[in-house]
């Protein structure tokens, strides 16, 4: 079991790993431009596409279980339809979403309430990379679908590739060419819809058999749609509350100050780093638990479980220690000015707290998403943001300023899991 979890696991945290390289680049390359404004509008840019393309993150991650239980059975015609209808709704979400630009643009610049200055930056980097929308929605659609194929080495691939020329293109467009935020915004345009076509190409080489059994007839099908909307319905409220809250984080942090959210900004960089390394083995979950409970197989789903918490705690231990001996280091990398890592290094010890508080979260939804247990998921994630951070943060920790910030926050990363795990016993277990 431990081989079938690392085969699977090893490929995506190395396409995972760059994903956070590559926001660190972009925050690097505004952390040196002389003025924390840009560091502040990269993370208010960065958390508006947090909000309009994680909102479809259902696409992935809905592509991934379906496909994984038809793997599980063994009917392939199925999974490529999986596929299509995950393309299909990817491209109708990517084009509304420039379609309504403008409206997004109004009501997400009034909602953060930056200065002029971070509004001004924030604005040239919203309208060229919006137009990214359609292929970034369909990378996530192909890379579920290849997780659920008990694929990784194929998304490690489109990853790299993606995250690599995305670096290049930023790098080329502030470094050569002498762009700012707008540079960043076009290399994350132009890298997204060039992974497309490379992401297309790799998957019709290596599956390109099993896509003779579509038709345009079963697509036409809405049956199949509502149902894949149904469960991805659940998981999209989910999403959203977890985006909500993680953009009033962002949010928050403007409120109290441009030197505040900076260095929030930074701190953020380590959970980013940490959730991308954690999902490496919640995909691994989702391929795995998904192809065992399409099989209807109790025992293989408890022993993978059961593995996948051995390694869960390892990763966070040795996270923790990497945070602790070499966390001020890592924001000596991230940026020179002097009030921002001041600030940063005065929050740093809220970092610490992020593996401990957050890998069993991570680890839960790969293993319900392999299940499609959406409801539970919803349910959770309600609670603990309903419920607990922001009556929490608004009745308990809001005179703590940022400190009563990153406290809500850890309650809420930590109560995921926790909710998650209670739920187990009825939601994952009993349904197989």
């Amino acid at each position: 079991m431990n081989k079938k979890i690392l085969r699977l696991a090893i490929p995506n945290v190395i396409s995972n790993i760059s994903i956070p390289l590559l926001g660190l680049v972009d925050v690097g390359l505004m952390g040196h431009l002389g003025s924390q404004t840009y560091i502040g509008a990269i993370a208010i840019g960065s958390m508006i596409f947090n909000i309009l393309f994680w909102a479809f993150g259902f696409l992935r991650m809905g592509s991934s279980g379906f496909t994984a239980q038809a793997y599980g059975r063994r009917n392939f015609p199925e999974a490529v339809m999986v596929l299509a209808r995950s393309l299909t709704l990817a491209v109708i979400c990517g084009i509304a979403i420039i379609l309504l630009q403008k409206p997004i643009a109004i009501v997400t610049f009034k909602l953060v309430g930056a200065s002029t200055a971070v509004e001004n930056i924030v604005s040239q980097y919203y309208y060229i990379r919006v137009y990214a929308a359609p292929a970034t929605i369909a990378l996530m659609a192909i890379i579920g679908w290849l997780i659920g194929m008990q694929n990784a080495r194929t998304p490690m691939a489109i990853a790299i590739f993606v995250n690599g020329i995305n670096i290049l293109y930023s790098l080329f467009f502030v470094k050569v060419m002498g762009m700012k935020a707008e540079g960043i915004a076009l290399a994350s345009l132009l890298a997204q819809y060039t992974a497309l076509l490379f992401a297309v190409w790799i998957v019709y080489r290596h599956y390109g058999k099993i896509f003779g059994s579509f038709t345009f007839a079963q697509l036409k099908d809405l049956k199949p749609f509502r149902n894949f909307l149904a469960v991805n319905k659940d998981i999209f409220i989910r999403t959203i509350l977890l985006i909500l809250t993680i953009s009033y984080f962002t949010v928050r942090s403007a409120q109290l100050g441009e030197t505040v959210l900076a260095a929030n900004t930074l701190l953020y960089q380590f959970l980013i780093f940490f959730s991308y390394f954690m999902d490496g083995f919640a995909f691994a979950a989702e391929s795995l638990v998904g192809r065992y409970y399409g099989g209807n197989d109790k025992i293989l789903i408890r022993k993978t479980v059961k593995r996948l918490f051995v390694w869960g705690g390892g990763i966070c231990i040795a996270f923790t220690l990497i945070f602790l001996l070499f966390g001020k280091i890592i924001l000596n990398v991230l940026t020179d000015n002097i009030e921002t890592l001041a600030t940063a290094n005065h929050y740093l010890f809220w970092i610490y707290l992020i593996p401990l508080a957050s890998f069993t979260a991570f680890l839960w939804d790969g293993i319900y998403i392999g299940c499609t247990a959406s409801v539970a998921m919803r349910n959770s994630m309600i609670i603990s943001v309903v419920l607990l951070f922001f009556p929490l943060y608004f009745l308990v920790f809001n005179g703590m300023g940022n400190n009563g910030l990153w406290l809500a926050f850890i309650i809420f990363l930590a109560s995921r899991g926790l909710l998650l795990q209670w739920q187990a016993g009825r939601q994952i277990y009993r349904k197989t």
